[in-house]
Parts: structure tokens; C-alpha cells; sequence
């Protein structure tokens, strides 16, 4: 195994960990309703280690698939916004990978957040972005409530009650909704919950710092170890 290849698993491991501290202190925030300005930085820097353990892995690649490949030029793990952008920048970064290595190009250019389902590795990239190279990415606390109607057997029905405004003459499960209160009126047959979510998003990016964080660590592990069928 390589030094960079025991870099790579390092950072991973580091990583791992350090999710299950920012676990913690994400739990003790919400229950203040304020951010640690410890968590902050655990965010930047597990979000660095995943990133360097990407580069680490493009330094590989490129060792291994391209060595016709520009000294001089600076590359970066591939992540980019679209199929014009991908190939403009990995025929510079890596190449000749596409014609020594068409799996591998195929691979890389398939985990690419322009994607469905890579959408996350776009937003990391976008947090890890402006945390090295501004202040560090603020988030905000967001609170979204619903309402859960339940009755017999395995039926509900949910609604956001900020988005929904029920008139007269409106039934749920033929119990009859109180235009005052939005509520179907008490009956034995349903039980009515009001649910409210406490989410920290990241601010300008509006998804959910820890859903991120968890994505970001298993997807940069699922591309270490999709490269590395090439290495």
C-alpha cells in the first residue's frame, strides 16, 4: 500500500470519528438553540480531511493512468457542475486518462454532482469551498412543523399547517376539521400530533448540515473505494 493510499485511510478514519463528536455537539446545539463555535470548526475540518483524501486519491490516479501528464499543472479530485466542465478539466488534470483508463473516466465522470443521487458531493464541495477561503459557513437554525392525523389500522395523513388552510365542510377520515384551530375536532378514533423538526441548515445552501456531514463521509469513502478497482 502506498504512503498516500494510508494517508487516504487515515483521513477516513478521522473522519468517521470526528462525525460521531459533531453528532454530539450538533444534539447539545439544537437543544440550546445555538451553535457551538466549536462545532463550526469541527465541520471545516472534517470537511478539509475529506477533501484531501480525495486529492490524495487524484494524485494516484493520475501517478498511475497518466504519465504524460503536465507537472506543472496544479489538479484537483474532479468536481465539477457539469459534462463540458468535467471533460475540460480531466483532459487537463489527468491526461490521456480517458483513452488509458475509459472505465475509470467513466466511473469518475458518474459520481459528478450533476448527477441524481450525487447532488451531495456538489454541496460539499460548495462548504468546503467557502470555509477554506472565507469565514467559516454560517447555518442556521430551522424549525418546520407538521401535523400527523392517525387512525385505525396503518392509515395517516400529514400536512405542513403554514402551507395548508382548511375551510368548512373539510374531513379527515370523516372527522370534521375545526377551521378555527386547523384541527380535526377530538374523537376517540384519531389521535392528532403536532411534529416539530429542529434542523441546523447551512445558510445560502438549505440542506441539513448533519444529513451533509453523514452523506459527505460515506460518499468520499464509496469513490475511495470505486477508484481504487483501478489502482
Amino acid at each position: 500500500m502506498s504512503s498516500r493510499a494510508t494517508s487516504i485511510d487515515a483521513l477516513l478514519d478521522r473522519s468517521r470519528r470526528d462525525l460521531d463528536t459533531i453528532m454530539n455537539r450538533y444534539k447539545a446545539s439544537l437543544a440550546a438553540k445555538q451553535i457551538d463555535p466549536d462545532l463550526r470548526i469541527d465541520i471545516k475540518n472534517l470537511c478539509g480531511n475529506l477533501r484531501s483524501a480525495l486529492d490524495y486519491l487524484a494524485q494516484d490516479l493520475r501517478a498511475r493512468h497518466c504519465p504524460s501528464a503536465d507537472p506543472r499543472v496544479r489538479f484537483y479530485f474532479p468536481i465539477l457542475p457539469s459534462r463540458q466542465a468535467f471533460e475540460q478539466k480531466v483532459s487537463s488534470w489527468f491526461a490521456g486518462l480517458a483513452t488509458a483508463c475509459p472505465d475509470l473516466w467513466a466511473y469518475l465522470e458518474s459520481e459528478q454532482p450533476y448527477h441524481q443521487g450525487c447532488e451531495w458531493l456538489g454541496d460539499f464541495n460548495r462548504v468546503n469551498s467557502e470555509n477554506k477561503h472565507g469565514e467559516l459557513l454560517e447555518q442556521s437554525r430551522v424549525e418546520s412543523e407538521r401535523v400527523r392525523v392517525s387512525g385505525p389500522g396503518d392509515g395517516e395523513v400529514r400536512w405542513d399547517p403554514r402551507a395548508v388552510k382548511f375551510g368548512a365542510g373539510v374531513f379527515i377520515g370523516g372527522v370534521p376539521i375545526d377551521p378555527g384551530t386547523q384541527l380535526p375536532v377530538p374523537h376517540p378514533a384519531q389521535r392528532v400530533d403536532r411534529i416539530v423538526w429542529v434542523d441546523f441548515q447551512f445558510r445560502g445552501i438549505g440542506v441539513s448540515a448533519l444529513q451533509l456531514l453523514t452523506s459527505s463521509v460515506a460518499g468520499v469513502a464509496g469513490i475511495v473505494e470505486g477508484v481504487r478497482r483501478w489502482l
